[in-house]
Order: structure tokens, then C-alpha cells, then sequence
């Protein structure tokens, strides 16, 4: 079990896009998950950490299917989830919540250096601990950079937040499928038999055999985000 309400919540790059216009990071979009994350935090006293992935500026299997390098692409998505952390971090702090980001990759002047023990003091502070670049290593996903971090700083549960407008974990796709089931609770041994597809199957992998649960919700629903730091019953939970 980690530690009560400490939780890392996982947020794609695109979330933060603005589905009304070409822009990579949408000022609106962002200042309202972020004003609903800073309220909610402090509200039922949360120990929060946010691992936050770089699609809408650079995914490093683009660039591999483009025949570049693998390692050199995916370094670039790591770099875009600096970027988006960045972002992050000043609308969280516009609404008076004392926010660090912690990068795996060494850029010590707009970022300090991720140190586990120093990311476990910012949470006892109850600064939002942004962690960015991923894992610092290429060929992993900031999900199972996620699941790491979660592990790492003993966290007691990952939510992973979706903005595709699916709500959690389906039998099938339900863009495709009119007749697919959401689940309201699924195993490990489901996602992984049944091919669920709710994260990327090392993150999965992972959680099982950490014993970390995750919750997969739609970010972009209105109060979902809320729900989810509270503990309520939004989407799908994996244990």
C-alpha cells in the first residue's frame, strides 16, 4: 500500500491542445485543469504529483515510422514533455499552488534534476511535483514513466487521464463499436488476456507486479478530474 493521498495523476500532451485551433498548448485548457487541479488538492489536502507525455509537440514513434532514429526521436519527445511541464507548472502557480518540475534529463536552468528523496519532500511540502522527460531513456512510454514514479514515491494509486472522450476501459473501441461494454472495475490478468489496451502493457505489467492500482477516466469531462482526486467512482479501475 503507499502512502494516503499521495497520487500521481498521468496526462497526455494532447489534453493540453485546443481541439478549437492549431495550437499546440491551449492557454484555456490548461489554466482550467490546472485551476481545478490546485482547488482539489488543496481542498482534501493531496500529496500530487503529475507525469505529463509530449504528443502534442513530438511522439517518438513519428519520427521511427519516418525513419529516423529511435532513440533520437523519442529523445525529442522527452524534450516536448519538458515543454509541457513547464506549461504546467505556471498556470499551477497562477492559482497560488507551489508547483516543482523534476526531469530525468539534466537542464538544471529551467528544471531541477529528478532525486526520488527530493520529490518525496516537495509532496510533504504540498508543492504539485511535475516529473518531465519521461524516464530519460528512450524506447518507454511516459505511462510506464508514470507507473514508475507512482512506485517510486509510493504513491497509493496512478490515475491516468484520457482526452479522447472515452470514459474508461472498454471491451472494444467504442468509436467503432456501438455494442462495447465499459467496465467498472477490471483485473491486471483482464487488460493484459483480454488486450484491453487501458495503458501501454509495460505500465501494466508494472502495476500488477507492484500492486499499484490505476484508474483510467476521461481528463476532459467536465468534474471528472475532481472525482478522480477524491477517490470517487469515475471510469474504470484496474487492480
Amino acid at each position: 500500500m503507499g502512502v494516503k493521498n499521495r497520487l500521481v495523476l498521468k496526462m497526455s500532451g494532447e489534453a493540453l491542445a485546443s481541439t478549437a485551433s492549431d495550437q499546440t498548448i491551449d492557454a484555456a485548457t490548461v489554466d482550467r485543469l490546472c485551476r481545478e487541479i490546485a482547488e482539489t488538492r488543496e481542498e482534501l489536502d493531496l500529496e500530487l504529483a503529475i507525469v505529463v507525455g509530449g504528443g502534442n509537440i513530438w511522439r517518438g514513434a513519428t519520427g521511427e515510422m519516418a525513419g529516423m532514429d529511435r532513440s533520437t526521436s523519442d529523445a525529442m519527445g522527452m524534450l516536448g514533455t519538458v515543454i509541457n511541464a513547464l506549461a504546467l507548472q505556471d498556470a499551477l502557480e497562477s492559482h497560488n499552488q507551489p508547483t516543482r518540475v523534476l526531469s530525468a534529463i539534466r537542464m538544471t536552468e529551467v528544471a531541477e534534476p529528478y532525486i526520488r528523496r527530493r520529490a518525496m519532500r516537495h509532496l510533504e511540502k504540498k508543492r504539485v511535483v511535475i516529473f518531465a522527460a519521461g524516464m530519460g531513456n528512450p524506447y518507454f512510454t511516459t505511462d510506464t514513466a508514470a507507473a514508475l514514479r507512482a512506485a517510486e514515491i509510493e504513491a497509493s494509486m496512478l490515475l491516468k487521464g484520457t482526452h479522447g472522450g472515452v470514459d474508461g476501459i472498454y471491451s472494444a473501441d467504442p468509436k467503432v463499436d456501438p455494442w462495447a461494454e465499459r467496465y467498472d472495475h477490471v483485473t491486471f490478468r483482464d487488460v493484459v488476456t483480454k488486450d484491453l489496451r487501458a495503458m501501454d502493457l509495460t505500465a501494466i505489467t508494472f502495476c500488477s507486479d507492484n500492486e499499484l492500482p490505476i484508474r483510467v477516466f476521461d481528463l476532459m469531462a467536465p468534474n471528472n478530474l475532481r472525482t478522480a482526486l477524491s477517490g470517487g467512482s469515475v471510469g474504470t479501475l484496474v487492480s
